[in-house]
This record gives structure tokens, sequence and C-alpha cells, in this order.
């Protein structure tokens, strides 16, 4: 990989691969339906295929239950998959990709609060900037693993000086982002042969012949970190559409303050699917008056040029 290197994605020729990928970290909220459902719904328009992918990695915050609770509401909202997968049951295959990134990674034993302490340069999304620290300090990962016993060490994607990774985004257009000066060298795994979300989610994505991304617009910032894995690979990396999300009247995501958004609680209340899926329809600019659809007939109809460009505000009611 050549330092101060301009990257830019393009398009690819092949049939349309969307994925939906929830994680059991918790319930599937209404800020999760809205954005599968453009997810879904932009590859059921083409005739495209849906993956169905469980992100079930991060064990400390996974709930019991949480996975299938998921693929339940998903079903009762309407949605449907050609595949399903669950990461939990691939360790092997991203055992094999870490290996493959190895000339472009290296250990590393800072702590959180170690990188924490060397803020000097603004981060992108909630990921930290990371200035390099451990770069050529240990000969290899036992080494590391030694030296900060008994934590464990990670391993970090190394970033050349002047990175910059430009590519255009399905809904935002144009991101640029000098990767060196933002997000530096991120993390890969935290243990010898795990994975981390960026690592997982990448890999997978390729493997899987994904041809487009659609996800929360908070994860924009944090794409060129997926390029850039992709583009270590040999691989062209997906092209990706990030949408803005729905959020409380504070303005923040949604979260337990802003009451229960959870799609098993409105089932338990008495609220419909299509009613729903009707909310999330008004709310993208796919109708004009909120009132109860069906996701299906929503095929055909959902272009994204008419979803605003900034978050829905959810009032605590579907009107």
């Amino acid at each position: 990989m050549d330092g101060g290197r301009n990257i830019l994605t393009g398009a690819r020729p092949r049939g349309y691969v969307g994925r939906l990928a929830p994680s059991p970290t918790g319930a599937l909220h209404l800020g999760n339906v809205r954005t599968f459902a453009i997810a879904w719904l932009r590859a059921r328009a083409c005739g495209g295929k849906v993956i169905l992918r469980m992100e079930d990695l991060d064990h400390p915050r996974d709930k019991p239950g949480a996975d299938l609770q998921a693929l339940d509401d998903l079903r009762w909202l309407g949605f449907d998959w050609d595949e399903e997968h669950v990461q939990s049951h691939r360790r092997a295959f991203y055992r094999a990709t870490l290996e493959r990134l190895r000339p472009h990674a290296y250990p590393c034993v800072c702590s959180r609060r170690d990188v924490e302490s060397a803020q000097s340069a603004p981060h992108a999304c909630d990921q930290l900037y990371y200035p390099g620290t451990c770069r050529g300090r240990f000969a290899g990962w036992d080494e590391a693993a030694a030296a900060c016993a008994p934590r464990t060490p990670c391993w970090r994607f190394r970033v050349p000086p002047k990175t910059e990774i430009v590519f255009s985004d399905k809904f935002h257009g144009l991101f640029r982002q000098d990767v060196s000066a933002t997000l530096g060298d991120f993390p890969l795994a935290r243990d010898p042969d795990g994975a981390g979300y960026t690592l997982a989610a990448t890999a997978d994505d390729l493997a899987m012949g994904v041809t487009e991304v659609v996800r929360g617009d908070d994860l924009l910032p944090a794409t060129p970190s997926h390029i850039l894995i992709a583009r270590a690979l040999g691989k062209t990396p997906p092209d990706y559409c990030h949408v803005p999300l729905v959020v409380g009247q504070d303005g923040r995501r949604l979260a337990k303050r802003h009451g229960d958004t959870r799609v098993s609680a409105f089932r338990t209340a008495g609220v419909t699917p299509e009613k729903i899926i009707g909310w999330v329809a008004w709310t993208c600019g796919w109708n004009d008056k909120n009132e109860p659809i069906g996701l299906s007939r929503l095929i055909g109809r959902s272009p994204l040029e008419t979803i605003p460009d900034t978050a829905v505000v959810w009032n605590g009611s579907f009107g």
C-alpha cells in the first residue's frame, strides 16, 4: 500500500446484493427498522438479493435471546432474505483474513485510557484517533502480550502517512477523508485469532458479494477504514449508502431515555406492522400521509431522492 494515494471507489456492473446486519447487543428498534427498510427495498426494487447477517461478535454486550427476537420482529414486519449468516460461526474465516492482513498490521498494547490521553487531533465517528505509538515497538504478538499482561494486545492496521480516501456515497455524495489525520491506525482484532467489527464486516461484505451497504450516517466517517481493508485484501469495496438516523427530541440516537422504541414493545401494545412501516414510508417521503402500508407494497416506490437529508425526530407517537 502506497502512502499518500487517493482512493476513489466506483460502481460495479454486477447484480445487486444488499444486506441486513442486526446485532444482539440490543433489541430491534424503530431506527433499525427505518434503515433496514431502505436497504431491503433498494434490493427488492431491482430484483436483487438480500443477505441477513447476525453480527454477534460483541459478546460482553450481547443480550441473551436478542438475536432470535430480532429475526422474529423482522419477519413480523414483512422482511425476508435469501441467505442467513451468523458471525460467531465464521471465526476461522476471520482468522484467515487477519493472517492475510498481517503485512499491514502490528500489535498494540495501548489501553483505551492511553489512547484517550494521546488525543491531539480530531477523530472521526466514535473511534478515537491513534497516532501509531506502538508502530515498530514489538517483534510480534507474543512479545506484545508479555509486555501488557494480563491485558491482551490488539492488532492495528498501519495507515500510511497522508492517506486520503475519497468515495461517492449514494446518499451524501462525495466524501473525502484524510484517514492518517482523523482515524490513524485503527484496530482490527482484540486477540490473535479474533476480529473486531471493522474487520469482520468488511471481510463478510467482500466474501458474500455485497454490492451496496446501507446503514446509518453516523458510520459515514468510519467507512474509509473499511475501504482500506478491502484494498489491502486486493478487493473492490462495495458501494455505500449512509442514511440519516432516527433520533430523540434531544437530537441524540434512540435510547431508553427516549422511551421504549423496541419493535417487540410496539407489538405488545397492539401496533400493527403496517402502522410502523407506514410511519417509515411517511418519514422517507414515499407517502404523503402517515397511514398504514405493508412493506412489500413499497417495492418500486421508495426512491432515495425523497428521503430528507436530516435526522428524523421521534416524538413518541406514530401520529
